[in-house]
């Protein structure tokens, strides 16, 4: 028999830290880069077409010798039925057995290693001085995604959130934003109090609803895109030189965020090529003959291993096109259940 950990989600929660996760996201892209990680095709299935369907990202990391899977369901009715529409799990196994490992619910590995794909891609490609962060989306993502480029980016001062469906909405959030952040994520660190003390500091900033979408983006130094929007949210003519776009939403046909005459004018990056063609924010723009696959500067692991230049000036426009990839599902997952075994969290079963 084999033994088997299975961690619930709050103990996730309790063991993922922001600062780890930006870490282990970063060694997913340059292992990707070094040939040391590969994903496998996706799997997507509908159930009942706009009302129930299922997907699959799945990988291997060689150099952590691991593999995976995370599975993710949607079925719109079940709200009604008093269950979460979205549900989803993250299973790791041992590459070199085949052995699995364990598995835990998704939604708290999703939700940090997504928020750390959007600091990760403004530490890289943004200007460094970058003193503005325009976050478009105030949903569930929003908080994950100010408080890794805060830490990533330690100039910034201000943060501007903009919802394209409600005002209040953003309002609000910005309201309790300070919060928000010391309740989610600064929890882990109060045993180094001058590291608590430090992030305290650092979360303690302008957070503002914005209710023009030109003039916020005109004034934003770095956006960052999270909402499930099916068309253009801000236009080319609005976006200022050297402005960095982290674009976090566009994962599967049909959504888009962005003007895709951006393209025609930015250095692109994307976390993988094939995906960021078929379901990404750079979809439309090569679907349109606006950027070629070509065109695509390099994928992300490539500018954190110094292996391609990244901003080549302070005039450039920056794209990081985050669709998402099973690799920082999985490296992360594994990280939790290497902490629940030292730490003695989860129930163990026997395969």
């Amino acid at each position: 028999m084999l033994p088997f950990r299975v961690i619930e989600q709050a103990h996730v929660e309790q063991l993922l830290d922001m600062k780890n996760v930006i870490k282990l996201v970063e060694k997913a892209y340059t292992l990707k880069e070094q040939k040391e990680a590969s994903l496998f095709p996706m799997v997507f299935h509908e159930f009942a077409p706009g009302k129930a369907d299922m997907d699959i990202k799945s990988g291997h990391l060689t150099g952590a010798n691991i593999f995976g899977l995370k599975l993710v369901s949607w079925f719109g009715e079940n709200p009604g039925k008093n269950l979460p529409a979205l549900v989803g799990f993250v299973m790791v196994l041992d590459s070199e057995t085949g052995v699995p490992k364990g598995m835990m619910s998704g939604e708290p590995v999703t939700l940090m290693r997504t928020g750390a794909a959007g600091g990760i891609g403004a530490k890289y490609l943004a200007r460094p001085e970058s003193e503005h962060l325009l976050l478009i989306g105030s949903g569930h993502l929003a908080a994950y995604e100010i408080m890794a480029t805060l830490m990533t980016m330690p100039r910034i001062k201000k943060v501007t959130v903009y919802n394209a469906n409600s005002y209040d909405k953003a309002a609000a959030f910005c309201a309790t934003a300070k919060a928000k952040l010391t309740e989610k994520f600064l929890a882990p660190y109060k045993a180094d109090q001058s590291l608590y003390n430090m992030l305290l500091d650092r979360i303690d900033i302008e957070y503002a609803a914005a209710a023009d979408i030109r003039r916020a983006t005109e004034e934003a130094d770095i956006i960052i895109t999270a909402t499930p929007s099916r068309k253009p949210i801000i236009m080319k003519e609005w976006v200022k030189p050297g402005t960095h776009f982290s674009c976090i939403g566009a994962d599967m046909e049909g959504k888009q965020e962005i003007d895709e005459n951006l393209f025609a004018v930015a250095r692109v990056f994307v976390d993988d090529v094939n995906q960021a063609v078929t379901v990404g924010e750079t979809k439309t723009a090569v679907k349109k003959g606006l950027l070629a696959r070509e065109d695509i500067v390099a994928e992300i692991g490539s500018v954190i291993l110094g292996q391609t230049p990244g901003r080549q000036s302070d005039q450039d426009i920056t794209i990081y096109d985050s669709t998402g990839i099973a690799l920082q599902d999985l490296i992360t997952a594994d990280y939790v259940l290497k902490q629940a075994e030292a730490k003695g969290i989860g129930t163990v079963a026997k395969l």
